[in-house]
């Protein structure tokens, strides 16, 4: 058998009370609603205005790889229209999906502070630590927000006293920041950034600043010192072989030199001597010649080829978008933070309206279950 569903008129006419009643609550509460996106709105508006202005400046390059591209030919292109990448560098490479670990290492990051950037109200260049560390002061948010949300990292701060400073050499030990550096660590992870686009195989590097020069001073600087450190490690074996065939070179040279000298010394001193003394010295010293030569003209040969190792294993980057000044600043979007500010308000206004009429209905349910109580005590 099949139930029939029954008509219910009621269960109608309760959804439209309710949206009727849902209405009404809102039109009652629209001071409140109205009085929450006001302050929301003016909390918005200083918001937008006390923001710190930034300025962004990028640069795209493609890093091209001196083997693997080149076997791979055509066939790299191909596969990445059908999603897959072959541009897979080997054991003793380093792929653009380990830059951003680059650049957010300890190393790296406290050479960049060194970096010197030029900046208004300043008469001389200064380096980014110095910049964080003596010139650049907290806005007006940073205080509220210091003293508001990050309080108890102060207080826990305060309670455990300032560190000892540490010292940055990592050639005789591990590595150790001072409290500044760490400051200053802190604040490069917010201005500099790096994206590789593994299908297409660019890099994008991004640095923020206060202002539009210092930014276009920071990714060029940053730019080169990637390339730099990518270099050197790319070339690393290469060069300590050269190097290493430079020393045998050179001294191989001078031994064959100094035979070369002997050898014309004594054919100069025994001309039209005979004996089979001299004839044993000459062949001895012919021997030794040769025999220097041919190590000689080797080494000539390997250490044309290692110098020529060194050039192919040199990494090529090819910029695509080069680092300019940027014109217009990149935060803060004031017309979008007071969207949200206003919109942000219209939610929690609506929330206290229809939060204030559930704990009424939910007083009065209360109330009404206690007189149900005591009605039935009294019974």
């Amino acid at each position: 058998m099949t139930e029939e569903k029954k008509y219910n008129p009621g269960a109608e006419a309760d959804d439209e009370i309710d949206l009727i009643q849902l209405a009404k609550t809102f039109w009652e509460g629209r001071k409140t609603i109205i009085k929450t996106v006001a302050i929301f709105a003016v909390l918005g508006l200083l918001v937008a205005l006390f923001s710190a202005k930034q300025y962004t400046a990028t640069t795209t390059m493609v890093p091209q790889g001196a083997d693997g591209q080149s076997k791979l030919g055509g066939l790299s292109g191909l596969a990445a229209m059908a999603g897959f990448n072959l541009n897979i560098g080997g054991a003793s490479d380093i792929t653009p999906a380990v830059y951003p670990q680059i650049i957010s290492s300890v190393p790296f990051q406290l050479e960049l502070m060194k970096t010197k950037l030029t900046f208004k109200g300043i008469d001389h260049p200064v380096s980014l630590f110095d910049y964080y560390t003596e010139y650049s002061k907290p806005t007006v948010l940073g205080y509220v927000k210091k003293f508001t949300i990050g309080l108890p990292g102060v207080i826990l701060k305060a309670i455990k006293g300032k560190p000892d400073d540490g010292t940055s050499t990592g050639n005789n030990g591990p590595i150790q920041l001072t409290d500044d550096q760490r400051t200053v660590q802190k604040k490069l992870a917010d201005l500099v950034s790096i994206d590789y686009n593994d299908k297409d195989g660019y890099v994008t590097l991004t640095c923020n600043m206060p202002e539009a020069l210092p930014a276009a001073q920071l990714a060029e600087h940053t730019q080169k010192m990637l390339q730099q450190y990518i270099t050197d490690f790319k070339v690393k074996k290469a060069k300590a072989n050269l190097e290493f065939v430079q020393q045998r070179y050179d001294e191989t040279k001078k031994q064959f030199e100094k035979a070369q000298d002997e050898l014309a010394r004594f054919r100069d001193r025994n001309k039209n001597v005979a004996t089979a003394m001299a004839q044993t010295e000459l062949e001895r010293l012919n021997s030794n010649y040769n025999l220097l030569s041919s190590v000689y003209t080797e080494l000539a040969k390997q250490l044309e080829q290692a110098k020529i190792q060194v050039k192919e294993d040199t990494p090529v980057f090819t910029i695509i978008e080069p680092v300019s000044v940027p014109l217009e600043k990149s935060k803060p979007n004031r017309p979008m933070i007071l969207i949200i500010w206003i919109f942000l308000g219209g939610i929690i206004g609506t929330g206290v309206v229809f939060g204030r009429e559930y704990l009424a209905q939910f007083k009065e349910r209360w109330n009404d279950e206690d007189k149900a109580d005591e009605v039935s005590t009294d019974r």
